[in-house]
């Protein structure tokens, strides 16, 4: 076990909102979060003080646990395309625009889901006294350097959580609709999407992305082992040899000018 894996179970622990309970839990944290602290939204919308919208209903939603305060400090969703909501768009398609480049109509969407939501609470990262994880800029850099059993930031640890979950559910690939900066961050982990969309004024400048969990997975095991180790459990939720499943399924192929293209195996 190396050292970012201790440290990921030593400081946080994954949690599926698949109770009424825990996604009051949830929704809550949302409301604090977009509506309090980012101001996103207006609080006065939310009387019962839970952030809510149409797309929770469709969404798998994941709490990030702090074990030494039992409090929970993150929060994500995956948004499906299941059968039932196949007539139904993602909400990158409806507030996005994209590429021509990017062919849309041949997505396998009972594979497909879009990441949303992704929020950490601001006071938990600004916690001065706490020593278990790094929230420096260059953090796989500074956790190279020795500093032992730090994680290096709570997002990875939420996209920990809803990497293993795709496993679960078959979920391939990845639509998301983020800033520049969070898509540096996940970089730093080998993480980092395909932008296949101009800017957008979207809760602030944000662009629509796109990523392959095949290829993600791929390029982490060799740039970035530790990472995967973390992100598969040493190969026992995502293997190493993903030929067999990307056998099954298309899957995108990388094109000049960070273009994105779906072809067919």
């Amino acid at each position: 076990m190396n050292d970012i894996v201790a440290a990921f179970h030593e400081y946080f622990e994954i949690v599926v909102a698949d109770t009424p309970e825990l996604l009051k839990e949830v929704f809550s944290l949302r409301y604090y979060i977009w509506c309090i602290t980012e101001r996103y939204f207006d609080a006065s919308s939310y009387q019962d003080q839970l952030e809510r919208d149409e797309f929770d209903d469709r969404s798998v939603h994941i709490l990030l646990r702090h074990r030494s305060s039992n409090t929970f400090v993150g929060t994500a969703r995956l948004i499906l395309s299941i059968n039932l909501f196949k007539n139904s768009k993602l909400p990158i398609e409806l507030h996005t625009h994209f590429y021509s480049e990017f062919t849309d109509s041949k997505l396998l969407r009972p594979h497909t889901a879009e990441i949303s939501r992704l929020a950490i609470r601001n006071d938990f990262l600004k916690r001065k006294e706490d020593l278990y994880f790094d929230n420096s800029i260059n953090t796989m850099e500074n956790f190279n350097r020795g500093r032992r059993r730090r994680f290096p930031h709570p997002m990875l640890a939420l996209m920990v959580g809803l990497i293993q979950i795709c496993a679960r559910l078959e979920i391939y690939y990845w639509f998301s609709a983020m800033t520049p900066a969070l898509n540096r961050l996940l970089g730093f982990y080998g993480m980092q999407h395909d932008p296949i969309g101009p800017f957008v004024d979207y809760y602030g400048l944000r662009r629509p992305y796109y990523i392959s969990l095949f290829d993600m997975l791929e390029r982490m095991y060799i740039s970035h082992p530790n990472i995967w180790e973390l992100v598969t459990d040493n190969g026992r939720i995502w293997p190493v040899n993903l030929q067999e499943l990307k056998s099954m399924y298309r899957h995108q192929q990388d094109l000049p000018n960070n273009y994105v293209n779906i072809m067919t195996c």
